[in-house]
């Protein structure tokens, strides 16, 4: 090629080069920077549900795809208390933290690989602080791996009704496969309430004793917000800011999700308006009124009726005088209250405790009241008249 003519086919290609860095480089139109910040904000969806009947009382992109964030954990939690109620986990029993699970981002406790963790501290880490290090702890005690266990979720997550929800991991890090809806949330939040009565007591914890630390939780609207007693919040970039909530009052309980908050704050606020909007809304005479999940006393029961109210959760064995099972009837702020409750428990089931002795236990920041000695039988028999009665009731076999 003739020197002329590759002079000009160089000084053409220098020309391209320079007009197409130009065009990478100059700053979007004002219409495309705003699109592509709208294609990266977090969805924002809600939904207020009535906890009894399931009924949706108000919705806002509910079904729109986004991500769960530490709202996760709340499936985490209810195969945990899937496990202890099947007898699989104790809540005493110790878990051995992996590397895998040392090696989590925070939030975190910042376990060591090799050290332990006990069920019930994994629990209460899990609603307070929303470890991750500690939900890849508990996913591997019950999956054999995080993944393994993630594939369990999603399973009793279409058992529930969870149509468009799909679980990755125990924590709800990042993952662009890791979806949910808002819907999902308050489905699963109502599964957790309805059918871990027991076990959801736990949610209303705001703090938990760690290697002589008071560890503190994230969700601050429940200490603001009259009659709410969980459940759990959650966060990432991708996500905004999550809460799943639930609050009673004069007996009717109600659940809110939010999905995409831009602040704490803001999502809070937002929770307390949809659940003030749902308790202003009158209820048909002709429908009974919602049965609601018993709460564990505490210091901090906001109403008479709160305090008036226990909760059965399992507790670490005693050794019984005649048999080798308990009942758990109640938990409480003192021991005086908890040995009330097993003693008035006792003279109910009259010839059905012949043998049993009423008993305290401190756990977890609770006295939780039993009566112990029973055969595997008899406490069976004991907690099947107690619930016909509509007392709480759970039966333990001590180790």
């Amino acid at each position: 090629m003739p020197l002329l003519a590759r002079v000009s086919t160089l000084s053409f290609s220098l020309t391209a080069l320079v007009v197409l860095a130009a065009v990478l480089l100059a700053p979007l139109p004002a219409s495309a920077r705003s699109s592509a910040k709208k294609a990266r904000a977090p969805v924002a969806a809600e939904i207020l549900m009535d906890a009894h009947s399931g009924k949706i009382l108000q919705a806002r992109n509910a079904d729109t795809l986004t991500y769960p964030a530490s709202l996760t954990k709340m499936m985490t939690l209810m195969l945990t208390f899937e496990a202890l109620d099947r007898g699989t986990l104790r809540l005493n029993q110790s878990l051995v933290v992996s590397q895998h699970a040392a090696s989590m981002p925070p939030s975190r406790l910042w376990l060591a690989p090799g050290s332990t963790i006990t069920v019930e501290q994994a629990i209460l880490a899990l609603v307070t602080r929303s470890a991750n290090d500690v939900a890849v702890v508990l996913g591997e005690a019950l999956g054999g791996s995080e993944t393994a266990f993630a594939g369990r979720m999603t399973a009793r997550a279409r058992a529930l009704g969870m149509r468009r929800t799909v679980f990755r991991n125990a924590s709800g890090l990042p993952d662009r496969l890791q979806r949910t809806t808002a819907r999902d949330m308050a489905i699963l939040s109502r599964a957790l309430i309805r059918s871990h009565a027991g076990h959801y007591a736990y949610f209303q914890r705001r703090s938990f004793d760690w290697q002589g630390d008071t560890v503190y939780g994230h969700n601050r609207l429940m200490a603001r917000y009259p009659g709410m007693d969980g459940i759990k919040t959650g966060y990432i970039a991708a996500s905004g800011f999550n809460l799943a909530a639930s609050a009673v009052r004069d007996d009717r309980r109600l659940i809110a999700v939010v999905m995409g908050g831009h602040s704490a704050n803001s999502r809070d606020d937002r929770v307390a308006d949809l659940l003030d909007a749902g308790f202003k809304r009158p209820t048909s005479p002709a429908k009974p009124a919602p049965a609601q999940p018993d709460l564990v006393i505490t210091k901090n029961s906001a109403s008479i009726a709160g305090r008036s109210t226990a909760v059965s959760v399992a507790a670490p064995s005693v050794k019984p005088a005649g048999g080798p099972w308990s009942i758990q009837v109640g938990a409480f702020a003192s021991q005086a209250a908890a040995m009330r409750s097993a003693r008035d428990t006792a003279k109910r089931l009259g010839t059905l405790a012949v043998g049993a002795s009423p008993a305290v236990v401190q756990s977890g920041g609770f006295y939780k009241a039993r009566l112990t000695g029973f055969p595997a039988a008899n406490a069976n028999a004991a907690c099947n008249a107690l619930k016909t009665a509509g007392k709480g009731c759970f039966a333990v076999q001590d180790r």
